[in-house]
């Protein structure tokens, strides 16, 4: 297969990226294609399917949330099912900003044929729906999902990915657990890798940006403009192995991580604790590759809190479900 092989997805997410931060005069200007950091609405995407060694199909699914700066929050219902079958097919609930790709999967079988999975979400007032299928033009591997991933830089194939294997992960514990408010909860997950893609720090944002002289100047009030971007149109991640928590499901502002985590969402302003952000290198492995957290719930419910491995390229992941009581 090609190396340089990308996704129609990994694309039109160029396109966004390009409109909303190139640099220059488009920020001096009020366009159609803005940027804001509250108040848009978040869409579902189809990143495409792969096949499974038993005949069956995963349809594989992430999101685009419109905002800089806004989480939303939408539990599993009317403003958030998937059709047909139960409305619960593993979906998130909770959103962060921008762009998180290859999120969940959805296992039809053999014989789905041109039949569809339809994840529909409701949010400030505006339903989006993505459409699963088995179009060929949709399909994905490893390569794909590395390339839209960044750890082949950003015109994707670089870096010696070919051969890569996604990192394991293992959650120590029961994965449903009661614990109360206020109450700190030990978390440890233990993640091993094979070491490929080579550890690298990514520098794609800064020296561009000076060499192109970066736009400053105000922008008018109704546009956001985010911390500088740099000329970056693709995807591009610093790698190595590296783990992190996040809310999968539940209010993520209700949920407090001892030692903070970094981003698994993709934040490419310069400055961010974002694998994605320029100059960001993943922190040292921990001794036995074992991650320790700390959580504390401020309100009682039910979150879903994910363990994720990446490598800059692959990812894994173990969820556990807290029930917070008073």
């Amino acid at each position: 297969m090609d190396m340089n092989r990308v996704s129609v997805r990994a694309v039109v997410d160029a396109m966004i990226v390009v409109g909303v931060v190139s640099v220059g005069a488009a920020w001096r200007t009020t366009s159609a294609q803005e940027s804001f950091p509250t108040g848009q609405n978040v869409v579902p995407v189809f990143e495409g399917w792969e096949k499974n060694p038993d005949g069956s199909f995963n349809l594989v699914f992430g999101y685009f949330n419109r905002n800089w700066e806004e989480e939303v929050d939408v539990p599993v219902g009317s403003d958030n099912r998937i059709e047909p079958g139960p409305a619960d097919q593993g979906q998130p609930t909770h959103f962060y900003p921008r762009r998180s790709r290859f999120l969940f999967r959805v296992r039809v079988p053999q014989d789905f044929g041109t039949r569809e999975v339809v994840w529909s979400l409701t949010t400030h007032g505006k339903t989006e729906r993505t459409y699963g299928t088995l179009k060929p033009d949709y399909f994905i591997d490893d390569i794909v999902i590395m390339n839209n991933s960044g750890a082949g830089g950003m015109g994707g194939g670089a870096f010696n990915i070919h051969g890569n294997k996604p990192p394991a992960v293992t959650v120590a514990g029961d994965k449903k657990r009661e614990v109360k408010v206020g109450q700190p909860v030990l978390l440890t997950a233990t993640a091993t890798d094979d070491g490929m893609p080579k550890r690298r720090v990514n520098h794609s944002s800064l020296a561009a940006a000076a060499a192109a002289g970066a736009a400053t100047a105000p922008s008018p009030a109704s546009t956001y403009v985010p911390s500088r971007i740099g000329s970056r149109c693709c995807p591009d991640s610093s790698s190595g192995l590296r783990l992190a928590w996040f809310v999968y499901r539940g209010p993520a502002a209700r949920v407090t991580f001892d030692p903070p985590q970094f981003d698994t969402w993709e934040d490419y302003r310069d400055g961010r604790n974002s694998p994605w952000s320029d100059g960001w290198e993943p922190p040292p492995v921990p001794e036995g590759g074992r991650w320790n957290v700390r959580v504390t719930f401020s309100e009682p419910g039910t979150y879903v809190l994910r363990a994720q491995a990446h490598d800059g390229g692959l990812a894994a992941a173990e969820d556990v479900t807290l029930i917070v009581t008073r």
